[in-house]
């Protein structure tokens, strides 16, 4: 049994968890927690396919800057809808990605795309370790997936990919999935965007000439090295990521007990 499909047109970086193996060989309920990017581009077929999961709850991870600025999030059914910000107002890639996927100028960001993005995104993915505000915000995810009357429950960013690539890490992680299976999933990203991201380059190149496409692609995509600067931000922090889930984001036995109980099959009988 994989992973069950999921194709929302207007968000092709979505998908459903269910079907991954966790702790004690026990799979992700299908239709219990999906990854999306910002809702704002469904299609009207793709209302239809969302009403089907019967959402409870979403998440949402932008900060009001980036809400501001896009289409407003197309939702179906009625799901509480909590904002959680994970957002540094200092750095410049949470700006840079949203300007790149709206088509806005980008002269403000030549600075960053000298110094390189590849460097800069590792770094954002470190920050999601170690700022307090990020941790916060990916805590209270996680405990919102653990209580059932928020399944399903859908959580997203602008893109889908890192800020959403890394709290689904973290539940992956929570409910034991292998880190090579969560790894594949984080990458799958590239997979289900490549003709977005060449449509969104030479759109880029034709509307800037002269512009350095191949600089904006690292903000696209996802890539190991941004993983693992997480992942050695972890170790170097926490030790191991049990003790990230325990003492970095706050989170309770009682947690992550209940979270495996909720999202993963039961145990099958002797």
């Amino acid at each position: 049994m994989g992973q069950p499909e999921l194709v929302l047109v207007g968000a092709p970086n979505s998908r459903d968890l269910g079907g991954l193996v966790g702790a004690g060989g026990r799979r992700i309920r299908p239709g219990r927690l999906i990854r999306t990017a910002a809702l704002g581009r469904l299609t009207d077929a793709d209302l239809p396919v969302l009403d089907r999961l019967g959402v409870a709850c979403v998440v949402d991870l932008r900060d009001d800057s980036e809400i501001a600025v896009a289409p407003p999030d197309r939702l179906a059914g009625r799901p509480r809808v909590v904002r959680l910000p994970v957002h540094d107002p200092a750095h410049p890639v949470f700006t840079y990605v949203s300007a790149v996927l709206l088509g806005h100028d980008l002269a403000a960001y030549r600075g960053l795309a000298a110094d390189g993005t590849p460097a800069a995104m590792a770094a954002i993915y470190r920050w999601f370790v170690t700022d307090p505000s990020a941790r916060a915000g990916f805590a209270a995810a996680v405990r919102l997936a653990a209580e059932p009357a928020n399944l399903p429950l859908l959580f997203h960013c602008t893109a889908g990919k890192d800020r959403t690539g890394w709290l689904s890490v973290i539940l992956l992680t929570a409910l034991g999935v292998a880190e090579p299976v969560i790894r594949a999933d984080y990458l799958r990203t590239n997979e289900l965007t490549e003709s977005l991201q060449e449509v969104i380059l030479r759109a880029m190149a034709d509307r800037n000439p002269g512009l350095d496409v191949e600089s904006v692609r690292p903000v696209l995509q996802v890539r190991p090295e941004y993983l693992d600067a997480a992942y050695a931000q972890v170790r170097e922090s926490y030790g191991t990521f049990d003790r990230y889930l325990r003492a970095g984001l706050a989170l309770t036995q009682n947690t992550l007990t209940t979270l495996q109980t909720n999202l993963l099959t039961p145990v099958p009988p002797r």
